[in-house]
């Protein structure tokens, strides 16, 4: 299954997410490629790979074969085809390109049968990268904090969805909502993720993301939670989402 972590809003842990769930999946016995494909690189980074020989800019913007790029981590079972700074410049490079919203889902043809699944940690935008990761995928999660303006995001980002399929763009399908960074210490965090279970109900993943200084940690010594803090609060949480994600996925 290629699975998409997308949301045009900065700030609601979506590369956490992406990371730690790849992590997760592998933990499982999972065989896991991510795809890293925002510009600031920071799947990349947060699994230790800073400078990559070959990179997702290369297989995009000139063709270069998607398993050149590909390499491993270490985190047994999770290979990363990382990203480059070259990628802010997508929209200009691929513009003119015909089909250029299935550019991806033709890049990972080759290799897709090689595993469970393909995490693709979009870019906060609703950039050309964003179309072809939604169109690449099967389903996507969509992170978010319960707070306001996330809420506003988050509801708009689901209409900028439909409106790719209105246009004729196919999209995957909604896996879930996942609350992440949620501090239930602020009466806001509550009122607002009553609220958006109650309207999006079983769209939403029971699983929640708690605010966790471990997580915020990991990034900077390039390991997954999991080699970083396995008894972490956020480990535990992210191995449920994984056993979530799976039985979501059978379903689909």
């Amino acid at each position: 299954m290629i699975l998409a972590i997308a949301n045009n809003k900065g700030g609601v842990a979506k590369t956490t997410t992406a990371v730690n769930l790849s992590a997760a999946l592998a933990l499982r016995g999972k065989s896991v490629l991510l795809v890293d494909m925002d510009s600031q690189r920071s799947a990349s980074l947060s699994l230790g790979i800073r400078n990559a020989p070959a990179t997702l800019a290369g297989v995009l913007f000139k063709g270069a074969p998607a398993r050149e790029a590909i390499t491993d981590t270490t985190v047994q079972g999770l290979s990363l085809l990382p990203a480059h700074p070259e990628l802010a410049g997508a929209d200009i490079v691929l513009g003119a390109v015909k089909g250029r919203e299935r550019i991806l889902s033709r890049a990972l043809a080759p290799v897709e049968a090689q595993y469970d699944f393909i995490i693709l940690d979009s870019p906060p935008s609703l950039s050309l990268l964003v179309v072809n990761a939604l169109a690449a995928c099967r389903c996507f999660i969509v992170p978010t904090v319960p707070q306001y303006l996330a809420l506003e995001g988050l509801s708009g980002f689901l209409r900028a969805v439909d409106q790719m399929r209105a246009g004729g763009i196919e999209a995957g399908a909604l896996l879930g909502i996942l609350f992440t960074a949620i501090d239930y210490r602020t009466r806001a965090a509550v009122e607002i993720a009553e609220m958006i279970r109650a309207h999006f109900g079983r769209d939403v993943f029971r699983t929640e993301i708690r605010v966790n200084t471990r997580l915020a940690e990991a990034p900077s010594f390039g390991q997954s939670i999991f080699q970083y803090d396995s008894h972490s609060t956020g480990a535990a949480a992210y191995i449920e989402l994984a056993a979530e994600v799976l039985k979501r996925s059978r379903a689909i």
